[in-house]
């Protein structure tokens, strides 16, 4: 039903929860910690221990266990290092960078271990059957392998639409509201669709989304010289492209047409 409602309608990681002493600001933290003040250091990890979990998750597309998996220490580490080698110039945000950083060393993670796979020849998938009648076909090894991959993009797709439907709970939005409040028209997709990218891209702009739950029109409409009218009547539709566009979702954002330069499906 959702991958219907998907189709006619074409991470945010977890802001932590406050409490009295957990009032400053990530880039003030981390700008303390690096003028000596390392007592914040774990304090800090621990804050955005949700964060880092729900990167993590995003990434592999499936619930990461903190004590189980090992990406999880990568993750972990990768935050540490961003403390340390985050620098506001620019005007980038600390939690941006450090998903940067994240990501990129969960990839080198990735190949690494893909790189150890790699060396077990292609023999070693042949086995005798239990009847002793010789090695299974290589091509039936093949074409299983091949069913297996289908069935897994099959599933990460499954949680990429149930992880932005989590997302967009956040901000009271459902694929039935998106369905209803799809544009029309393939040029008015297309314009959408660029404003969201430009939103995700920025990180300020899409960092007032995640934590005020509310779409920057003022800023949007400036930027993109659109009224507040077409910003306002397209509110769910752009948050919901900016989360794609921003968050890790490649499936979705192949979907929409978000990693073809804006141009969406005509479906």
């Amino acid at each position: 039903m959702l991958l219907v409602l998907l189709k006619k309608w074409l991470n945010s990681p977890n802001r932590p929860s406050r409490s009295p002493n957990e009032g400053d600001e990530p880039e003030r933290l981390v700008e303390r910690i690096q003028q000596g003040d390392e007592s914040l250091r774990n304090e800090l990890i621990r804050r955005y221990h949700p964060y880092i979990v729900k990167t993590t998750s995003r990434f592999y597309r499936r619930y990461v266990d903190p004590k189980q998996d090992d990406a999880y220490s990568v993750a972990l580490a990768a935050f540490n290092e961003a403390i340390t080698g985050f620098s506001p110039e620019g005007g980038r945000l600390f939690l941006g960078f450090a998903e940067t950083v994240i990501q990129r060393r969960l990839i080198d993670y990735v190949r690494q271990e893909s790189k150890h796979s790699a060396v077990v020849p292609y023999s070693a998938f042949e086995q005798e059957t239990e009847e002793g009648d010789g090695p299974i076909n290589r091509v039936e090894t093949a074409q299983a392998m091949e069913a297996y991959d289908r069935e897994r993009t099959a599933d990460e797709r499954k949680a990429e639409i149930l992880a932005l439907t989590e997302e967009l709970a956040e901000f009271g939005i459902t694929f039935g509201d998106l369905a209803d409040h799809s544009p029309r028209h393939q040029d008015s997709r297309e314009a959408l669709l660029r404003i969201g990218r430009r939103l995700a891209e920025d990180e300020r702009l899409i960092r007032f989304v995640r934590e005020k739950k509310q779409l920057p029109i003022k800023e949007l409409c400036e930027a993109e010289a659109i009224s507040r009218k077409t910003a306002e009547r397209h509110r769910k539709y752009l948050i919901a492209v900016g989360l794609i566009a921003y968050g890790t979702y490649p499936y979705l954002q192949e979907y929409i047409g978000l990693d073809r330069g804006g141009k969406g499906e005509t479906s």
